[in-house]
């Protein structure tokens, strides 16, 4: 008996084939089914999708149809739940439903044959389909002795009240949950003892956790593996990210698949792993812009999250000590019309107790609870800010601030250096003609790397040798400017050039060895295992000052660092993106949180801004640890200018060899829309609510020689924004079809942007 199939398969994201496709089968096969089918003269992995949701495209010719090549028999179709989740990704991000399903799934499942899937799954033992999600409770691996038997890095540690009280709500409530606790309060003790409440009382529930970057997932990993290998195997805890391997990837998510897997850890990707029996999704750091995907379907994980924890029932619990504007907006109370629960932890672990009736309670509002609670009582650092229009002109370091560094190194405490720029310094330039380093493929300049002497483009990778002269003029006089992490490692180790280690005589140093200066970016840690060791050395002890850019501002647990200083924040005050303040105050804050981690050092624990805007209200609200007055006059600006969260917005990219063609693509499908769509039935109530703005270039207009334009679409409702998005899809491909499309290499749509 034959049986037609409506099979996903991943097409060009503007193919007029559409995505849909109908096959023909001699069995039936139900939805979320992983078979390979032919496409043109290839042949692909495709999902077999429900006949009734789906719409195949083009007419149906049964002598036309051709039959599915083999199915992947060891692997079992994909949930319901997790069908709907890339049906509404698909939908709400305005991506082909097929590109959105495909590139969910491990690269390796993709490329492999049904017989090699079969080899595959029996290399790792029992078929995907038939492992048991867990052991049975007889067989699982004996309960831990007690606390008094384990070694010190075993034993749990004792929750304080604030911890207690927020894991009481968790349990009690049905969230979703914004964990508003400071850096350092102990929010990850919160999300294992979470975890480790749900696997106890149900054995076949999976918890899925999330960190905004890579280079976090091993601490965590590790944290993880600790507390919970013992208790149900090695392979309880499995890691999803773009870092790991295709073999190791397709592992992960076959465990994850047949409920092996209880844990999973991963980056954004990882919200679309599949996971049959999701009980509880953590978002860490969920402010974390890198939670936004800039490529494909520009979908944010974050957001993900929620929605996906309504289709499988599970709790979700965002976390951050800065949250983002639009989750705090959603955890204002619910007769205000928020959505989210807010918990509170504002103390440090080790730090004073808070005040009775403050932290977890519902009677004290935010504002309250953190202003009850700012400064050196819960053990948060004190924020000292550098006037530096009173210091030397030039002057990178201020004097109070190297005098403070010192005296760290002196106690043999380390402190930390933040400047969110790598390379030695951003532009070359000659003083006598004007020429700057420019990257002849970008419309930005290139960076001056002074380790290996080139001159870099962020942006296109262009690299060349530094000019021996000035390309235009022969002046051999050509100077940077500006600094990166790279010239600021370099003057702060001239600094501290007189300055000893203390207790560090040797014979080859009698007088006490020198001052280590350590730098962590992008550059020095290019090679595979790079980030790992350096960050080991700074755990060990083997760096007294450490110079980054935001890769060592968020996430890590430095014990020994007890200062952090900021040299030069002051370029996000001033920005055209409405969203850099927020940007600004959470990287800072984020900063903030690595010194004084140890509650034995935290009473001495500071963190130094040094700024030409020190009455700045960012800065007043950095100094007192107050996250909620920074974020309430944000929300009132932003209400004010009608900007998100009062808004919903959307950008539509285009790309073309000139400037011209990629505005005019964007105007005409903009005039068509406001001409065409009026005259649609049921459009009269929707496009009044709809803003379009006129196309302009981007940012950095240029990038590979592609020039770059966008045009900002806008609306109070967000219903409204889909409904005219959906619509405005196919003039957008008829546009590209015409006159107006000649020339245009290829255009996006990117919903809820977080950058404009």
């Amino acid at each position: 008996m034959t049986h037609w199939l409506c099979v996903l398969v991943q097409t060009p994201a503007h193919a007029t084939l559409g995505s849909v496709l109908s096959y023909r089968s001699e069995s039936a096969l139900p939805p979320g089914t992983l078979v390979r089918v032919p496409l043109g003269k290839r042949e692909t992995l495709g999902v077999v999708w429900d006949a009734e949701s789906a719409h195949a495209t083009g007419e149906f010719d049964p002598e036309k149809i051709r039959s599915v090549a083999g199915t992947l028999d060891g692997i079992s179709p994909l949930s319901t739940a997790w069908q709907q989740l890339v049906a509404f990704a698909a939908q709400y991000y305005q991506r082909s439903i097929g590109e959105v399903a495909l590139a969910a799934l491990p690269p390796q499942l993709r490329e492999l044959s049904p017989e090699q899937m079969q080899r595959r799954l029996k290399r790792g033992g029992r078929s995907a389909e038939h492992s048991a999600p867990c052991p049975p409770p007889a067989l699982r691996a004996p309960p831990l002795p007690a606390q008094s038997a384990l070694p010190p890095s075993r034993l749990h540690p004792s929750l304080s009240s604030e911890q207690a009280t927020v894991l009481q709500q968790i349990h009690s409530q049905s969230g979703p949950f914004l964990l508003f606790g400071a850096t350092g309060s102990g929010k990850t003790e919160v999300y294992l003892r979470a975890v480790q409440t749900l696997l106890e009382n149900d054995p076949d529930a999976q918890a899925l956790v999330m960190v905004p970057e890579i280079n976090l997932t091993p601490q965590l990993e590790a944290r993880f593996t600790e507390r919970f290998a013992p208790l149900y195997g090695d392979t309880a805890v499995v890691s999803m990210h773009s870092g790991m391997t295709n073999p190791q990837r397709l592992k992960s998510w076959l465990a994850a698949h047949s409920g092996t897997a209880r844990i999973v850890l991963g980056t954004r990707m990882a919200v679309f792993a599949s996971m049959p029996r999701l009980r509880l999704i953590v978002v860490d750091e969920e402010h974390d812009p890198s939670y936004k995907s800039s490529e494909g379907a520009r979908y944010s994980a974050r957001d993900l999250a929620i929605y996906r924890g309504r289709l499988d029932g599970a709790k979700v619990l965002l976390g951050s000590a800065t949250p983002s504007l639009e989750s705090w907006h959603q955890s204002r109370p619910a007769s205000e019309g928020g959505r989210y629960l807010r918990l509170h932890m504002p103390s440090r672990i080790g730090a004073s107790p808070t005040p009775h009736g403050t932290a977890g309670s519902h009677s004290a509002t935010p504002e309250q609870t953190m202003r009850a609670t700012a400064g050196t009582p819960d053990g948060l650092p004190l924020v000292r800010r550098v006037d530096m229009n009173h210091q030397p002109r030039n002057a990178v370091f201020s004097i109070p601030l190297l005098e403070a560094i010192k005296e760290r190194v002196a106690r043999g405490e380390q402190s930390m250096v933040f400047l969110n720029r790598r390379g030695y310094a951003p532009v070359l330039h000659c003083a006598e003609c004007g020429w700057k380093s420019e990257c002849p493929h970008c419309s930005a300049f290139r960076v001056f790397h002074k380790i290996d002497r080139t001159l870099r483009c962020h942006h296109c990778g262009f690299t060349e040798r530094v000019p021996r002269a000035c390309p235009t003029c022969g002046n051999p006089d050509i100077a940077p400017l500006g600094r990166g992490t790279e010239r600021l490692e370099e003057h702060l180790a001239e600094l501290l050039a007189d300055v000893r280690r203390p207790h560090s005589a040797s014979a080859d140093f009698p007088d006490g060895e020198p001052v280590r200066v350590a730098r962590i970016d992008a550059d020095t840690t290019r090679l595979k295992g790079e980030l790992q060791s350096q960050l080991a050395a700074v755990h060990a002890g083997d760096v007294d000052v450490l110079v980054g850019t935001q890769m060592i501002a968020k996430g890590h647990d430095f014990r020994r660092i007890t200062l952090v200083a900021a040299v030069n924040p002051d370029g996000a005050l001033f920005s055209s993106d409405f969203r850099a303040s927020e940007r600004l105050f959470s990287l800072l804050m984020q900063a903030a949180g690595r010194s004084g981690r140890d509650a034995s050092l935290g009473a001495s624990s500071e963190v130094w801004i040094q700024t030409f805007q020190p009455t700045h209200p960012l800065y007043a609200a950095l100094k007192q640890h107050d996250y909620p007055t920074f974020a309430s006059a944000q929300l009132k600006e932003r209400q004010q200018a009608g900007l998100p969260p009062f808004t919903a917005q959307a950008l539509v990219r285009a790309e073309a060899r000139t400037q011209d063609v990629a505005q005019a693509f964007l105007n005409a499908a903009s005039t068509t829309a406001q001409k065409d769509m009026a005259q649609w039935e049921g459009w009269e109530q929707v496009l009044p609510q709809i803003t379009l703005y006129p196309a302009v270039p981007m940012s950095i207009q240029r990038v590979a020689n592609i020039e770059r334009a966008q045009m900002l679409v806008e609306s109070p409702s967000r219903t409204a924004l889909q409904q005219f998005l959906g619509g405005w899809q196919s003039v957008l491909h008829a546009t590209r079809q015409g006159p107006e499309g000649k020339g245009l290499i290829r255009w996006a749509v990117d919903v809820d942007p977080l950058a404009i």
